[in-house]
């Protein structure tokens, strides 16, 4: 886990709410999980899906403007992002620095604490293992959770990546992978 913020964070009491991003140049995914004294719960999850053909500028203007939007309305504690892991072409991995510069500018305009994590990291955390699929993540984070509706891989890796930063900051009882591993 890494906080890209060195002030005093805000939200670190029992109960917080987490915005997990899963960064995309066509398809963002974003989820709120909401960590409360008797668990879990998912607040609200979804894509961002900016309009194909268009430039990247505005690709990323609608990526921005939707996030802060759901930041506005859902009012989280703490922001945490998916890094860069794998990139097919160096053009790839320009365009997905740019897809996360405008998620972190947007959440660096709210004042609120940011973490990253690598697809690694979220999958051990998720699934137990770094090798789990996308499916096998998606299974995880429906048990887990159970959102309602219909949950697409690009709103369950963001989920995931909010339940990541949940479990490597609250030990113990809300520690929800080693409860659902010792049932």
């Amino acid at each position: 886990m890494k906080s890209l913020r060195s002030s005093e964070s805000r939200g670190h009491s029992e109960e917080f709410t987490v915005l997990g991003i899963d960064p995309g140049s066509l398809v963002t995914g974003y989820g709120f999980v909401r960590r409360t004294h008797s668990g879990i719960e998912c607040l609200d999850f979804g894509c961002v899906r900016p309009a194909r053909g268009q430039s990247l500028a505005r690709r990323l203007e609608q990526i921005h403007d939707a996030l802060l939007e759901k930041i506005e309305t859902f009012k989280p504690d703490r922001i945490a992002v998916e890094t860069i892991f794998y990139s097919r072409s160096a053009r790839a991995a320009l365009t997905m620095g740019h897809v996360r510069g405008v998620i972190l500018l947007a959440a660096a305009k709210t004042g609120m604490e940011i973490f990253e994590y690598t697809p690694l990291e979220v999958k051990m955390s998720v699934t137990g293992t770094g090798a789990a699929s996308k499916k096998q993540v998606q299974f995880m984070v429906r048990e887990t959770l159970s959102p309602r509706g219909k949950l697409s891989l690009d709103a369950s890796d963001a989920l995931a990546v909010a339940l990541c930063h949940i479990n490597r900051t609250g030990r113990g009882e809300h520690d929800f992978l080693s409860q659902r591993c010792t049932t």
